[in-house]
This record gives structure tokens, sequence and C-alpha cells, in this order.
């Protein structure tokens, strides 16, 4: 067996010694590479890869879930912030479905499922302890789908249940109130729809809780319902901060025009303008009944019926008036028998109905309706002025109470030119550093070129000054290094010289004369043989 190790052996060793050097480096590489390969891909195989199977938990679900997959035996990975679990690939589903199952996981609350699914006495839950166990369950519910909701990271409530009363109405009882502060995701900003979701959330989950009654907070600041009746929601808060930019707006608009048209009579950039409003947003809505003849000169409409009854009597007359009885042989209160002659009578009624134009108008004004405007403008004098020209003032003063007056024409109130001018300020302003080098002949485009050529011609001295001490301090470090020339050796002739006494000689003569140079011929020799 020794004897077969031996021959092995042998036989490798007589193969290694017959391979280059170049063969052997070829081979040593291959086998480390293989092994290197070999090695690296069984920890690959052989390593536990882990995936995150619950994450945003607080410590009490952490501390709950370590546990149980403690006694479960299965390994985890606890993230540095402690809220994330990570286990092995192959047990992840199996775990999130056990936690799952048992309610380990509560996000920080507890909901009526954990909190009445055991009971502390043998003999049942008192009132009191029901009634503690019942707003803590509430708040969990709660907290819970307040965390359900896009954006919302964490969330803590506070209901506050009033004691109910036997002998109280229902309007008599005392109102709930709520207190919740939530925190949201880095990034997300809820708009007022999704806030209106909040409020509405909470006001449904608990009985006899108005809006007005609750209080939500975030990081940031408080949030309002849309619908509260506190006189100034984020609603009323949505639509003043509208009105605002409205505002600026129009403002701006107004600057510009003005700044722009003044610029071309005395230049851009010796104009600057400020404009204050006050815009009426106010919507009227209103509906005018209007009724008109159809024949407008003789204030007649169009007959839509006519009609006309005539009537006429002929007959025996009625008997002529006396007093009863008076009369010769007449008996007392009896008429007389005298008679007149024939009667005629007649009558007529004409009745015209008349159709008249009736029109109806549902008339809605604008709500942005400008009340007041006023435009304050001040321009640098000319060159050589400190105050500008008056029939510059006086222009520019009845451009800008032209524009003031036909943006005040739907006010509802009437100016005259005194009040208009009154709302105008035009004044002076001292030229600025701009435009007096704008006055000493050079152009800004111009001054500007010359700064820049200048600066760069500065860079480029700077450059070339370190390029060349650079190339001189390389120079003097090459030189510090340069390798000192060798030394001439002397030459001895040795045809020559015949014999060993005589080479003994120059060799002795050389060492006194030169000892450096002879020196130098030793070490040749020593390094030559």
């Amino acid at each position: 067996m020794n004897e077969r190790l031996t021959r092995i052996r042998d036989s490798i060793l007589g193969y290694w010694n017959r391979l280059s050097k170049t063969q052997k480096a070829l081979l040593v590489s291959t086998v480390a590479i293989t092994l290197l390969t070999i090695v690296i891909l069984t920890m690959q195989f052989s390593k536990t890869e882990y995936e995150v199977a619950f994450q945003d938990m607080n410590g009490e679900d952490a501390a709950a879930a370590m546990t149980y997959l403690d006694s479960a035996a299965i390994p985890y990975k606890l993230s540095a912030d402690g809220k994330s679990l990570s286990v092995p690939s192959t047990n992840a589903a199996r775990v999130r479905v056990d936690v799952a199952s048992q309610g380990i996981i509560q996000n920080g609350s507890i909901g009526f499922n954990k909190m009445f699914g055991t009971t502390t006495s043998a003999l049942g839950m008192t009132e009191n302890e029901f009634n503690v166990k019942y707003k803590s369950a509430l708040n969990g519910e709660i907290e819970s789908m307040l965390k359900m909701m896009s954006g919302v990271e964490t969330a803590r409530v506070l209901i506050n249940l009033p004691e109910e009363s036997l002998f109280a109405s229902s309007e008599n009882q005392d109102q709930a109130s709520a207190s919740v502060v939530m925190t949201f995701k880095p990034g997300f900003r809820p708009s007022q729809e999704v806030i209106d979701g909040y409020f509405n959330l909470v006001k449904t989950s608990v009985p006899n809780l108005p809006i007005d009654n609750i209080t939500i907070t975030s990081d940031n600041a408080e949030l309002y319902a849309s619908n509260a009746g506190n006189g100034f929601g984020a609603g009323s808060a949505g639509a003043i901060q509208d009105n605002l930019a409205i505002q600026r707006k129009y403002e701006s608009d107004i600057e510009k025009s003005v700044k722009m048209f003044l610029g071309s009579m005395v230049g851009a950039d010796r104009v600057n303008v400020l404009v204050a409003s006050k815009l009426n947003f106010d919507q009227v809505n209103s509906t005018e009944n209007r009724y008109e003849p159809v024949d407008v000169e003789n204030m007649r409409g169009i007959e839509i019926s006519v009609q006309d009854v005539q009537e006429s009597y002929t007959g025996a007359g009625a008997a002529d008036g006396g007093v009863a009885g008076t009369g010769t042989e007449a008996v007392p209160t009896y008429p007389g028998d005298t008679s007149a002659g024939q009667s005629t009578s007649e009558s007529s009624n004409k009745i015209v109905n008349y159709q008249v134009n009736q029109i109806t108008k549902e008339i809605v004004q604008s709500p942005y309706i400008v009340k007041d405007l006023t435009i304050n403008v001040a321009i640098e004098p000319p060159e050589g002025s400190t105050e500008l020209d008056r029939t510059v003032t006086k222009n520019v003063t009845d451009i800008l109470v032209n524009i003031i007056g036909a943006s005040l024409a739907d006010s509802g109130t009437t100016y005259n030119e005194t009040e208009l001018g009154q709302k105008v300020a035009v004044f002076s302003t001292p030229p600025s550093a701009a435009t007096a080098a704008a006055d000493t002949g050079i152009s800004r485009t111009l001054l500007w070129s010359i700064i820049g050529g200048l600066a760069l011609l500065l860079a480029a001295a700077v450059f070339l000054v370190l390029r060349r001490r650079r190339k001189n301090r390389e120079e003097e470090l090459l030189e510090e290094m340069a390798l000192p020339t060798p030394a001439e050796m002397p030459s001895i002739s040795f045809e020559t010289v015949n014999g060993e006494s005589q080479t003994r000689k120059q060799l002795e003569s050389l060492a006194k004369k030169k000892p450096d140079e002879f020196v130098n011929l030793l070490r040749t020799w020593l390094a030559d043989e």
C-alpha cells in the first residue's frame, strides 16, 4: 500500500516537474478558481433567505410576534427600528396565516374580539369592567379602521361616552366627544375629501357624536371638516384661500399691464407698480318678471277675446207718481189711477281681454366685482434730473385714472374725476445702481461681457502660472532622483605590461594617487567575475 502511494506521488511529482512555469501557474489558478466557485455556490445555496413577514409594527405587536416565533422555534430577524420582522422565505406564508388566525397583531389596539374573548372573573363581568372594556375596544376598533385608510401610518383615538340617564330624553342626553391623533406616511397630504372621510368614520362609529365634537390632529396641524358648524372649517378656509389667490392674480395682471405700457414710454427698468384692490366675491341670484304691451304706441296688448252685449226695451210707461190717497174722491193710502205713455230703454256691455308680453329673467351676477382699486407708480426721472416732468406725470395719471374708472364701472358707485385721481399716486425715485451703470454709456450686455472676458483671462493666467510651477517642481524632483553618472574607470593596458611585478606597481600607484577610482575598478572586476 505504501509503495503504491509512493508510486502515485512520484508520478504526480514527475508530471509536475515536466510542466513549465506557465503551465504550472495556469494549473494552480484553474484549481483555485474551481474550488472557490464550489465554495461560493455551496454557501449561496445553503444560505437561508429571509422575507419580511410583518412591518410597521409597534412595540407591543413586535413583542407578541417574537414570543410566538420563539415558541414555534422559527428563526427571525428584527429590523434596526424594531418595526419589521423577517422570517425564512419557506415559512413566511405559514407564519402570516398562523399569526393572523390567533389575532397576535393588533396594530397597537385591542378590538372587540380580543377584548371580550375572555373574562377575568369566573362569575362574569361587572358593569364597571364592561364599561371600561367597551370604551377600550371601541377605541381600538376605530384606530384599526383609520389605519386601514390610505396614507395613515399611526392613529390614536380617545372616545368620551356620556353616562346614560333613564330620566332624560335622547335630545337632552349629553353628547359624546372624540379626540384623534394621526400620523401620516412621509410625503402624504390628505385632501379635503379624505379628511371628511376621517370625520365621517369616527362620527358613524360612535352614537350621538356630532362632527363638531370631533377633534382630529395630525403631526402638522389640526384638521377640519368641510361641513363643521364652527363657521370656519376646512371648506371655508379653502374658499378663502381661493378668493385671495384670485385677488392676487387680478392685482398681478394689472401690475404687469401698467408696467408694460409705461415701460414703453419711460423704460421698463425705470417703472415700479403697486396695485391694491378690493373684490366682491358675493354671488347674487335674482328673478325678474316683466309685463310689456305689444302695441307700445297705444299701450295696448293683443285682443284675445271680445264680448259685446247690447239690450233694448220698449213698452207701456209706469203710472205717474204722486202722493197716495190725496186726490179727490180717492181712498187714502191708495195710489192714483193716472198712467203715462210708452217707454223705451237701451243698454250695452263690451268686455275685451288683452294679452301682454310676460318676460321672466333669471339673473346671476358675477361674484368677482371690483369694489375698490388703487394704483401706485414709482418712475425714475431721466438723466440729469431729480424729478419727473409735469407733463409726464399728468399723462401717466390720466392713463391710470382711465384704468381705474373702467375697472370700477360695475362697482355700483359713481366716482368723479377728482375721486378717481385720489386713487392714483405717481412719484419719482432716485436711479438705481443698474440704471446708473446703463447711464455711463455702456450697455449691460457689453459690461457683463467685459467682466466675463477679464475673468477668463485671469483664470488662464493663474492656470499657466500654476502649470509652470508644477513643471519646475517636477524637473527639480527628477534632478534630485537622477542617478549619479558612473565614473570613468582607468584603463590599464595588460598587453604592454610584462610580468606581474609591473602590474602590481601600476595598481599600487593607482591606489595611492586615485583611491576612489581604484575602488571602482575593483568593484567592476568583481561584478564581471
